[in-house]
């Protein structure tokens, strides 16, 4: 028998009027700015070394979650390794910038030989060759990370939980700032991202090699002439995009939302090219910009769909909502221009 206060007209709208008051309450309306912060500076590091490949190179990195899947548990290795229960909370901190120096270097001499041994060959043939290199690179990489994690038996489709139990305790933990409770981690990662971008954008501007990176995506064949080696900043772009990858990978080991998981590759791809189309292919700025929106539109319609409504794959959605409107209305994207990517 089907309960009729169900359909009464007075349910529905007073819950929603309580659910708004609810929202627009200061403490809960910090609480989402500081979650929409956090998955903004998660999207952006995921998509800045994508955006980087793209803008120089033209090339579409399909490996680059599985890279960002590797870092995971590359960086996962060395805390799991260098942590022990008697380790202090700092001691781990200074640990994990250790790890982040090393997976980057690690990730970037990857990076870097991928693309003298691989990419480098298909850059006069059409865009799909590169395409469908990179994809089966992913490919690939997943079902060699699956087999040595098999053979050490860490479960590869389970979140590595061994590696959460590395963080410091006041990141595990939710921070009281005034009148509003906040992850621990969420600000340590909005400070990661906030120094992530901040980096790209002093490497890319104040730096001699930046200058010739920016040269070379806006015209390859006059910067070569210029006497610029292309094909070594080619390398260079390509190391640093993986080894960001990787350095974002380190950090979203930390996350329960995320953790380290052969599926996190494919897990973070997709949001990867959803920013990077929205802020407009090979666009630094658009990546930030589009990681804002899209993080800050995620963190609202979470609070929604899973606090108070309960449809809890409505959030996703959102996101492709956006990449949809934003197709339509500016199809080069945000701050994107035509040609970007081309050499």
């Amino acid at each position: 028998m089907i309960d009729a206060t169900l359909f009464t007209a007075e349910v529905v709208p007073l819950s929603i009027v309580d659910a708004f008051v609810e929202f627009l309450h200061p403490s809960e309306l910090v609480g989402v700015l500081v979650d929409g912060l956090s998955k903004a500076a998660i999207y952006a590091m995921i998509a800045g070394g994508l955006t980087l490949i793209f803008g120089l190179m033209g090339v579409l990195n399909f490996a680059h979650g599985s890279l960002t899947m590797v870092g995971a548990y590359l960086g996962g290795a060395i805390m799991v390794l260098s942590v022990s229960s008697a380790t202090g909370p700092m001691t781990r901190l200074a640990f994990f910038f250790v790890g982040i120096v090393v997976v980057f270097g690690a990730l970037s001499a990857v990076g870097g030989a991928l693309e003298i041994s691989l990419i480098r060959r298909l850059y006069d043939r059409p865009p799909i060759a590169q395409i469908l290199l990179t994809f089966g690179l992913t490919l690939i990489i997943d079902e060699l990370m699956r087999i040595v994690l098999e053979f050490y038996d860490l479960q590869p489709r389970a979140d590595w939980i061994a590696a959460w139990g590395t963080k410091p305790w006041f990141l595990s933990q939710r921070l009281s700032i005034g009148p509003v409770d906040v992850r621990g981690l969420a600000l340590f990662e909005i400070l990661m991202g906030v120094l992530t971008v901040g980096a790209i954008w002093a490497f890319l501007t104040r730096t001699r090699y930046g200058l010739f990176i920016r040269a070379g995506s806006e015209d390859s064949e006059m910067a070569s002439a210029l006497g610029i080696d292309v094909r070594r900043v080619f390398t260079v772009v390509f190391a640093m995009g993986t080894g960001v990858a990787g350095v974002a990978g380190m950090l979203l080991m930390w996350d329960t939302l995320w953790g380290a998981s052969v599926p996190l590759g494919a897990e973070t791809l997709l949001p990867a090219f959803v920013v990077v189309i929205i802020g407009g292919l090979g666009t630094f700025r658009g990546t930030v910009v589009a990681a804002l929106l899209v993080g800050m539109v995620d963190a609202v319609m979470t609070w929604w769909f899973v606090n108070e409504i309960r449809f809890t794959g409505l959030p996703e959605l959102t996101i492709f909502l956006i990449l949809v409107i934003v197709l339509i209305v500016r199809p080069q994207g945000l701050y994107g221009v035509e040609g970007v990517g081309g050499h």
